[in-house]
């Protein structure tokens, strides 16, 4: 049997796995009532090690395992320190707003979803936190999801050299295969097989570089090119010297951390959790999954550096982890090892078109358009939108001006970020916080960070979810002051989920 075949083989049987999955929670879910609750929230009811799992590969998608490696492998030590930000900030966010996110949740109307909190948070009436931050969702994450349609894309293209005409139906074929099982399944599915695909992530992140240096070790090993080195590739001053290009560059990576805060799809599993102590299992094992995992993305790139030389070209540099598992491991088992790409790309898609789809039915169909739609219409028309957000996700894949994996998911977790990022603190934080800030702090914070990105970036090298999410505090913290103070039931709510914390 060829390679290729093998390796067809290998990615096929992995395929089957996912759908098996999907199909399993399907038939269950036919035998327990739940409606929208389960489809979309899995009625709270998430075991803590499969939770944390969910959270970290609905985040860590194809960029953590080409993307990253291929920044580090192609400019140095000095992009680390988006690796150190994210670190530190999902430490942040599984201490300080998991807990209180999952209980608050509770109190504010058993809500399920990010906008839905938000507008119980402040009893609201009005629609339009729900109708904007729908509309965050849906611009943002038909750009995510792009992002995991693109890794998809090239997956197949390096390993089975394909022609361009190809490489769109392999990647019409993925997003066929990621709509079915969240269809069939709903947030069970997404769940348990985010859990699986980031074992698996884990496990190819540790055994590619391992090999490698097993492999390098040999008295007769070379290069697959010869190693050029930088003056200041190992440096983690990027550019050699504390200039701003430095301080740009370490500013930018912990900019990455402040997403977590705002992330509606790892948010969420933080809602899902079934316990007290469950949530502290997730903690622990969340936390030390994502370390492994960006620091194996690390070992990656530099071990790559020297094994692969300059045999990756500029813009090539994505393809990293390809070519070291099909230069060190047979080909059954490379593509094994390759279906992690797979596993972080439709982890990712599954819980970005979840999210999406949750936050136009539950918050927009079912409370603006038809108040009320049963069970059963909110299902229908959550999978029209998880349908039409997966087409419009495609088209800005397959569009010329697709700048890749990792500037794609930059692109979609600054505008996260900085728009609902300090409104969540607040929310959690803030007994004096009131609705019309939340509406302001979203609003100003997509905004300027949309702003940034296309003006200011490039210029100053300075990630733009940094400005964005500084004025959307500060625009959130002005409206608040100006606007009259909360009602006293809003207020013993939030002493209540204070008490309970």
């Amino acid at each position: 049997m060829s390679r290729s075949a093998q390796e067809i083989l290998a990615f096929a049987l992995y395929l089957a796995a996912v759908l098996a999955v999907g199909i399993f929670f399907f038939v269950k879910g036919k035998k327990e009532k739940g409606g929208d609750k389960s489809y979309f929230l899995g009625n709270r009811n998430m075991n803590g090690l499969v939770a944390a799992l969910s959270a970290g590969a609905s985040d860590m998608s194809a960029w953590v395992l080409m993307g990253l490696p291929g920044s580090i492998y192609l400019y140095g030590i000095g992009k680390v320190w988006i690796s150190i930000g994210l670190l530190t900030g999902t430490i942040l966010a599984w201490i300080f707003v998991a807990p209180k996110l999952r209980r608050f949740s509770i109190i504010a109307d058993d809500a399920i979803t990010i906008p839905q909190f938000l507008t119980n948070r402040f009893k609201a009436k009005s629609p339009v936190l729900l109708i904007i931050s729908a509309i965050v969702f849906v611009v943002a994450y038909c750009v995510y999801a792009a992002s995991s349609i693109t890794a998809c894309g090239t997956l197949f293209q390096t390993v089975f050299s394909l022609e361009d005409d190809k490489k769109i139906m392999i990647m019409i074929g993925a997003t066929a295969i990621i709509l079915i099982y969240t269809f069939l399944g709903g947030f069970n599915a997404v769940c348990w097989t985010d859990f699986i695909q980031g074992m698996m992530m884990l496990a190819a992140l540790m055994a590619a570089p391992i090999i490698a240096v097993v492999a390098m070790g040999k008295a007769d090993f070379t290069p697959m090119a010869p190693v050029v080195t930088d003056e200041n590739y190992y440096n983690l001053l990027s550019s050699g010297k504390f200039d701003w290009k430095s301080i740009a560059d370490i500013l930018t990576g912990f900019g990455w951390g402040l997403g977590y805060f705002g992330m509606p799809h790892i948010l969420v599993r933080y809602m899902a959790i079934r316990s007290e102590k469950e949530m502290k299992k997730s903690r622990i094992t969340g936390i030390i999954w994502t370390g492994l995992i960006l620091g194996m993305a690390t070992v990656v790139a530099l071990v790559g550096h020297e094994f692969l030389g300059s045999y990756l070209a500029s813009g090539q540099e994505s393809t990293i982890f390809i070519t070291l598992v099909r230069n060190l491991f047979p080909a059954f088992i490379g593509g094994l090892l390759l279906s992690a790409i797979l596993a972080a790309s439709m982890s990712t898609a599954d819980s970005q078109l979840l999210t999406s789809s949750s936050a136009f039915a539950s918050d927009v169909y079912k409370k603006v358009i038809r108040k009320n739609a049963d069970d059963n219409e909110m299902l229908m028309v959550g999978r029209i939108v998880v349908s039409v957000i997966s087409v419009i996700a495609l088209v800005i894949a397959l569009s010329p001006g697709n700048k890749g994996i990792m500037a794609l998911v930059e692109c979609a977790w600054g505008a996260f970020g900085a728009s609902f990022g300090p409104v969540i603190l607040l929310a959690l934080y803030w007994k004096r916080f009131t609705y019309k800030g939340a509406i302001a702090g979203i609003s100003v914070g997509f905004v300027v960070d949309a702003l940034w990105y296309a003006f200011l970036s490039g210029p100053t090298g300075l990630y733009e979810i940094i400005p964005g999410f500084i004025c959307g505090l500060i625009a959130a913290y002005v409206v608040t002051l100006f606007d009259k103070e909360p009602s006293k039931e809003i207020t013993d709510m939030f002493e209540k989920a204070e008490k309970e914390i």
